[in-house]
């Protein structure tokens, strides 16, 4: 992510000034800390005349330059500055101060990927003698984020030292760190090492908010058990997981744990990946998933058919099987309407004839999927039909598939509905008709 230089100008303006450091700086904010680093030799205050930036050739740059040559005892404010300092020398001799004042370590940090090579010699030897583990866990933020930056590699590999060696207690505040960067450090580092239990994994990875946290902790978790065969502890969770990808890791390991029987629960899942993953499972079980669904849907009165078995019978079934669909338009539930829908369409068994009434669905769901499946042949939609409903009486999701399917068609119908929304007080609908309008007229 671009660092924001205005900002860190800005806190850097502040401090030249007088301001006191954690009046500008947030410590727990690792961009904090880099925007103030770059904005102290921004460009954006610089004189050319000088060839300085503004602050360093006022009274306060001159008197703190002359500070840090003579050895004065700086502020926290001025030990900061100077540790961003233009002049390598006094970032070089700034680096040595940080000693005694530890809240300073974020900077000390970034001198250690300095472009100087003398800055960087001391800054990390400095910073070898200063961090533990206590300290590493709280400069983590930052080290991912400038752990990429040329030279930057010390840091990190100081770190992760400390971490590896440090006790599981110690580590627990970056499991559940609410910086995702910081987050994913931990639980790859807890995966190179053995941090976890397998079982514990799968916990994190059937709960946690991050898909690449989630991939990670799946993997990491089956792998372990692969050898084992103690699949038990692991596939609870990651059957009950809210992610797709998860629960298909957890769906396609019930063969390797001799339980494909389990996967057929999974054929009417909400996600297709998991579907997919379920029918492969249940063929080395003997379960033919087309005779399965087929079953499943024969009843257009079941109110209790889950969308899912609707959508994976149009996954694997046939065109023959659109006749199990065509009855289950009228479902209450409306996800079981809106996969028949999608279901013709993928079947190639759509009919737009039997199909526009139902635009008039009062599910957004479905009257999306009516839009898709007829959209090819809305020229043969009743065009009054159409335009009425582009009407402000209608309901949102009725009145912008309507537009939708009149802006495809080659009469006036299409001007007609863009006159009919020209002034409406809807503003999206108005905006979608200029835009979609616009482009039916280009085509």
């Amino acid at each position: 992510m671009p660092i924001d230089r205005t900002r860190g100008v800005a806190a850097a303006r502040r401090l030249a000034q007088g301001a006191a450091l954690w009046e500008v700086v947030d410590a727990g904010a690792p961009d904090s800390w880099t925007r103030l680093d770059e904005g102290v030799r921004s460009d954006e205050w610089f004189s050319p005349a000088r060839g300085l930036p503004t602050w360093q050739w006022a009274d306060g740059g001159r008197a703190l330059a002359a500070a840090v040559r003579s050895g004065e005892v700086l502020t926290e404010a001025q030990l900061a500055l100077a540790l961003c300092h233009r002049d390598g020398w006094i970032r070089e001799a700034a680096s040595a101060r940080v000693a005694d004042r530890p809240a300073l370590l974020p900077l000390l940090l970034l001198r250690c990927a300095d472009w100087a090579e003398p800055v960087r010699v001391s800054a990390r030897r400095w910073l070898a003698e200063l961090l533990d583990a206590e300290r590493a866990v709280g400069l983590l933020p930052l080290i991912v984020r400038v752990e990429r930056r040329q030279h930057a590699d010390f840091a990190a590999r100081l770190a992760r030292g400390l971490l590896r060696g440090a006790p599981g207690e110690r580590l627990a505040p970056l499991y559940g760190s609410a910086d995702r960067l910081t987050r994913r450090y931990a639980y790859r580092m807890a995966v190179e090492e053995g941090l976890l239990s397998p079982a514990e994994l799968a916990r994190v990875a059937a709960r946690d908010d991050d898909a690449v946290v989630r991939s990670l902790c799946a993997d990491a978790a089956l792998a372990a058990v692969r050898e084992s065969g103690a699949y038990d502890d692991v596939l609870g969770p990651l059957l009950a997981a809210r992610g797709p990808w998860v629960r298909s890791a957890g769906v396609t390991a019930l063969r390797p744990a001799g339980r494909p029987q389990d996967a057929v629960g999974f054929l009417a899942d909400r996600s297709g990946l998991v579907r997919a993953c379920a029918r492969y499972v249940v063929r080395q079980g003997g379960v033919t998933p087309p005779a399965w669904y087929r079953d499943r849907c024969a009843d257009p009165g079941d109110a209790a058919l889950p969308p899912g078995a609707v959508a994976g019978l149009a996954e694997c079934g046939e065109r023959a099987d659109a006749a199990l669909l065509w009855p289950l338009l009228e479902h209450p539930v409306a996800g079981v309407r809106a996969k028949a829908v999608a279901g013709l369409r993928v079947l190639d068994a759509a009919d737009v004839r039997r199909l526009w009434p139902m635009l008039d669905d009062p599910a957004a769901g479905v009257v999306r999927e009516v839009t898709l499946a007829v959209l090819p042949s809305a020229g043969l939609m009743p065009g009054e039909w159409l335009v009425e409903r582009v009407g402000a009486r209608w309901p949102a999701h009725v009145r912008r598939a309507a537009l939708r399917l009149a802006l495809e068609r080659d009469d006036d119908v299409r001007w007609r509905a863009l006159l009919v929304v020209r002034d409406d007080p809807d503003e999206r609908l108005r905006e979608r008709a200029e835009r979609i309008g616009a482009l039916s007229t280009r085509r």
